[in-house]
Formats: structure tokens, sequence, C-alpha cells
């Protein structure tokens, strides 16, 4: 997870990096993790007698944030600005993060002492959760057979870069040019509305989760090679950008089980549609 974050963010590069921002930071989450050691703080400068402010590891274009819910509350609550309006507030002053701030999250479901459950407020701010299991036979073996190799040189050597701006292109070409029917936006409404509705889901999913997932759909049907969105990638996405939102009630199924059974008819109708532009 740590090699993926970090590939993400040394495949950017700018050459005009404003204030020498770093493309990748990685901050390790702990029980006595202070607020301004993500943010930053404010110090005195005797030359100046004034207030000079030092940025923390959050400032940087992919963030990897380690065990997330190894700290407390108040920490965890840190990242909600940033994430959500990519900006951090110190001393009362907003301070703007770049346009490309990009979070990854990790935690440990396995082992429980010594954690604090995420609140619904921060789990709503990721886009995706993503359970990584352990990999097929013959790639296990690969790993073991190339750790020479790689611990010879660095993991990121030879890895093909971007610049900041052909991200930004990037982006907005997408947005421009894989199609979106309305009709994709109504189905996912009627997914959420039906997943509110279900009787042993006690918080369904945020309008925020609706607007994150269309340019979602968007990169999903890019990658199928398509220029349209279609019912096939919602069905394919939808588990990983609901099911972290959804409250149940206890002794209730799994979220993924219910999401499915909310999503069939909605779907099975959106299947009978033309999407194509």
């Amino acid at each position: 997870k740590t090699t993926l974050a970090k590939a993400l963010g040394d495949s950017i590069i700018d050459d005009l990096l404003e204030d020498d921002i770093p493309s990748f930071r990685r901050i390790q989450f702990t029980p006595d993790l202070l607020p301004s050691d993500i943010t930053g703080v404010s110090i005195f400068d005797t030359n100046t007698s004034t207030f000079e402010f030092r940025r923390g590891p959050v400032f940087a274009y992919i963030v990897l944030g380690d065990e997330i819910n190894r700290t407390s509350p108040k920490v965890q609550s840190a990242m909600l600005e940033a994430m959500a309006e990519k900006q951090v507030t110190v001393d009362n002053v907003s301070y703007p993060l770049d346009d490309l701030f990009f979070v990854i999250a990790t935690q440990n479901p396995l082992d429980l002492s010594g954690t604090y459950p995420l609140p619904v407020a921060q789990l709503d701010r990721f886009l995706f959760k993503i359970r990584m299991d352990f990999i097929e036979r013959d790639a296990e073996i690969a790993v073991l057979n190339t750790r020479l190799e790689r611990a010879a040189r660095s993991s990121m050597e030879g890895l093909p870069a971007v610049n900041r701006g052909e991200v930004v292109e990037a982006r907005l070409s997408l947005q421009k040019n894989v199609y979106l029917h309305p009709n994709i936006n109504a189905c996912l409404v009627d997914i959420a509305r039906a997943v509110r509705a279900h009787p042993q889901v006690l918080q369904g999913m945020s309008t925020r989760s609706l607007v994150l997932m269309a340019p979602a759909l968007q990169a999903a049907a890019l990658l199928r090679g398509r220029d349209y969105v279609s019912d096939d990638d919602v069905q394919w996405l939808a588990p990983y950008v609901f099911c972290h939102r959804m409250a149940l009630a206890p002794g209730s199924g799994e979220a993924v089980q219910i999401l499915k059974e909310a999503m069939a008819p909605v779907l099975d109708k959106l299947s009978r549609t033309t999407l194509r532009p």
C-alpha cells in the first residue's frame, strides 16, 4: 500500500514546484499525534518579530495516512477540512492545498486494540474503501523472486512520469470526452434512495457520495475502453464507493449484500435504456 501511494506521488513531476511542495508524504498516525503535527504550526521568528508558518506533511500531492484509526478523533478531524476544502486553518489563517491534493489512508481491521472508530463525516470524505486481500500464489512467488532486484535499486526507478499540468488536463479531458447520460445520475439517486429506505439501514449514502461517484464512473469507463458510462460501471464501482458510507442496524447482513439488493431493480431498468451519446 505504501509502495502504491509512493508510486502515484513519484509519477507526478513539476519543474515549477511551488515552494518545494513534495509529491509524496507519509504520516504515521499514533495515539500521541497532535493536529499540528499534520497541518503545521506557527513559529515566532525573533529576527522579524513575526510568526512564520511551518507547513506540516499534509502539504503534498499524495498523502499516505498510515493506520489512521490509531489516533484520536481530534487528530482525525484535522484531516476533515483538508480533505473537504483542500485547505488547512491554523491560528485563524487558511492555507490552500494544491489542487492535486489526494489522500490514501490505511487501517488494520484485524487488530482493534488501541484504535478509535472513524467518524462518519471523515469516512464520507474517502471516495473508495478497498480491501486488500492476499495476492495470488504466482504473484507472491514473483515478489519473493524479485526481492533482491528490488532491494538493489529504487522501487520507483524507471517509472513513467507526467507533470502536474498534464494531470490537470487529463482530468478536464475525462469530464469532457467521456459521456455521462442523465439517466446515470437518476440511477445513482434511485440507488441511494432505495438504500436509505431499506429496513436494515440506519444511515444511507450522502449526496456527496453521488457527486463524487460521477467522475469515478467516467474514469472506469475510460479504463474499460469506452467513451460513455454504462450500467456495468455503476455495478462495478458501487460497492467500493457506497458500502463504507452505510450504517447498518445490529444483526444486519453485510452492507454489500444489502446494496446489491437495492441496486438490482434500478440497474435492470437502466440496462434497458440507451446510454451512448
